[in-house]
């Protein structure tokens, strides 16, 4: 299977799931591994954001790698996020990982020492010249404090042969519009935000990694799929489902909107490593208030 064939559709930015005692529940990690396979999603994406990879380090790193792959088995492609501010540490994960069983990478761009133009490039090349697996980059300027501009990502592109893809998630249809049209034909632009993948695909995108779809994985890539088949009457009907839930997931931070989702389903605890902490009551019971509606 190709690259283009394994990546185009749904993949979910995974959770990661803990008890009160802030270690990992592996119990509730192998149901959800469960519900989203279940769900039809195309792929996961194994600590990125949502999966509070910045507080699992290490070995602990490695194990949550291997638990995913094994309970998976291979019934989907999966993508392991490995990224920071640091390239030499990214280049050290790279190494040090046993990242058998795994299709690609995804890999943020460095955040709080705000480079620019050039030293980004300058990151992405060093990842590409030391990767075992194909690599999507991630550019989410809300989180990193730095947008890695169109220019930087078609150059990217084209000169970086191991980066595949961009998850794209600016909010800038200025700046998606510039990097579909003048791509390379086998570059794949994803969607990395949910309240906009509807129109980023009419765009020519070809695909999500999600968060809403920890929660809701047969609609929403039930969505996406209509929006790839050019079906957006079926695609807006289940976009507007969706559209006040993914609001309140985002609204006061992620991943404790969605964590508060999968509580009330009963598929995990609602509990975060700090700094990241749960939602307010009040906004926990717009929550419960919507899933009661939907």
């Amino acid at each position: 299977m190709s690259l283009r064939e394994k990546f185009t559709g749904t993949g979910i930015a995974i959770v990661t799931p803990f008890h009160e005692d802030g270690k990992i529940d592996w119990e509730s990690f192998g149901k959800l591994i469960e519900f989203w396979i279940a769900g039809k999603v195309e792929y996961l994406v194994v600590l990125g954001t949502t999966g509070e990879s910045a507080t699992i380090h290490g070995e602990e790193k490695q194990q949550v790698f291997s638990f995913v792959k094994d309970k998976v088995a291979g019934r989907c492609p999966l993508v392991a996020g490995i990224g920071g501010n640091d390239t030499q540490e990214v280049l050290h994960g790279f190494t040090s990982f046993d990242l058998q069983g795994y299709d690609a990478i995804l890999s943020v761009s460095p955040y709080y020492n705000k480079p620019n133009q050039e030293g980004i490039f300058r990151h992405y090349q060093a990842l590409d010249a030391a990767t075992p697996l194909p690599i999507i980059m991630y550019n989410v300027p809300s989180r990193t404090g730095q947008n890695v501009t169109a220019d930087t990502q078609l150059r990217i592109a084209r000169e970086c042969k191991n980066i595949f893809a961009t998850k794209e998630a600016s909010g800038n249809f200025e700046q998606i519009n510039q990097i579909i049209k003048y791509k390379p034909a086998d570059f794949m632009v994803i969607s990395g935000d949910d309240p906009i993948t509807l129109p980023m695909i009419a765009c020519g995108a070809e695909g999500l990694i999600s968060v809403v779809a920890n929660a809701y994985p047969s609609d929403y890539s039930a969505m996406v799929r209509f929006c790839l088949q050019s079906n957006y009457e079926a695609a807006k009907a289940l976009h507007y489902k969706y559209t006040d839930i993914i609001a309140t997931m985002f609204a006061e931070g992620s991943p404790s909107g969605v964590k508060a989702y999968l509580y009330e389903m009963g598929l995990c605890q609602n509990v975060f490593r700090l700094p990241v902490w749960p939602v307010s009551e009040k906004h926990h019971e717009r929550i419960v208030t919507l899933m009661k509606n939907i």
